[in-house]
C-alpha cells in the first residue's frame, strides 16, 4: 500500500495520542520516512515516536531520531532490502523525511536540545508540519530554522484543529 503525506500525517497524530497528558507541555507525534536507496519509489517508515515516550522529557521528532539511531543493521535490512550493505544511518536520514503533528521546537525551557536543531543535524531533507506551535509556552520559530539551514517545510492542510487538540490533551482549553 502506498501511503500520501496525509497518511503519514494521520500515523503521527496515533503517536500523539499515546503521550502522558502535561500541563506544561503539547503530546506530539512524529514519523520518519525514507526513500532508500535513492532510486526507490517507496517510503518506507523508519521510525516513529511521541512526545515523553523515552525517559528525560524528551520530545517527539528527538525521540523518533533516538529510535532510528538504535536499529540494527539487521532490522535495517529488513526495512530496505535493495539497498547496499552496510546501511549508514547517516546517510539514510540524508534520504528522510519527517512527519510531525506539531512544529518543530526551536526553544527547550528545560534546556535540552530543541527539536528543530535534531531535524538539521540529522540532515533529514523535508519536513511536514501538521500545525505550528501556538505561543502557549515559548515563541516557536521551529520552521523558520529549518528553512535557514536548508530543509524544505512543507506544512500539510486539512488536520490542524485536530493536531492541537491532541496537542492539548489533557489541559483546560
Amino acid at each position: 500500500m502506498a501511503y500520501s503525506h496525509m497518511d503519514f500525517l494521520r500515523l503521527a497524530l496515533d503517536e500523539a495520542r499515546k503521550c502522558t497528558p502535561s500541563p506544561t507541555a503539547f503530546c506530539v507525534g512524529c514519523v520518519i520516512t525514507a526513500t532508500y536507496p535513492p532510486n526507490s519509489s517507496k517510503s518506507t517508515i523508519l521510525s516513529r515516536g511521541y512526545s515523553r515516550e523515552l525517559p528525560g522529557n524528551t520530545h517527539a521528532e528527538a525521540n523518533a531520531l533516538a529510535k532510528a539511531r538504535s536499529l540494527t543493521q539487521d532490522e535495517l535490512a529488513a526495512l530496505f532490502p535493495d539497498a547496499p550493505r552496510p546501511i549508514d544511518i547517516d546517510t539514510l536520514l540524508t534520504h528522510a523525511d519527517i512527519y510531525t503533528t506539531m512544529e518543530p521546537c526551536s526553544v527547550r525551557t528545560s534546556g535540552l536540545a530543541p527539536c528543530a536543531d535534531a531535524v538539521i543535524a540529522a540532515r533529514i531533507k523535508r519536513c511536514f508540519i501538521g500545525v505550528g506551535e501556538p505561543d502557549d509556552f515559548v515563541k516557536c520559530e521551529g520552521a523558520q530554522k529549518l528553512k535557514d539551514a536548508g530543509v524544505e517545510v512543507i506544512w500539510l492542510d486539512g488536520l490542524e484543529k485536530e493536531c492541537l487538540e491532541v496537542a492539548r490533551m489533557g489541559r483546560e482549553q
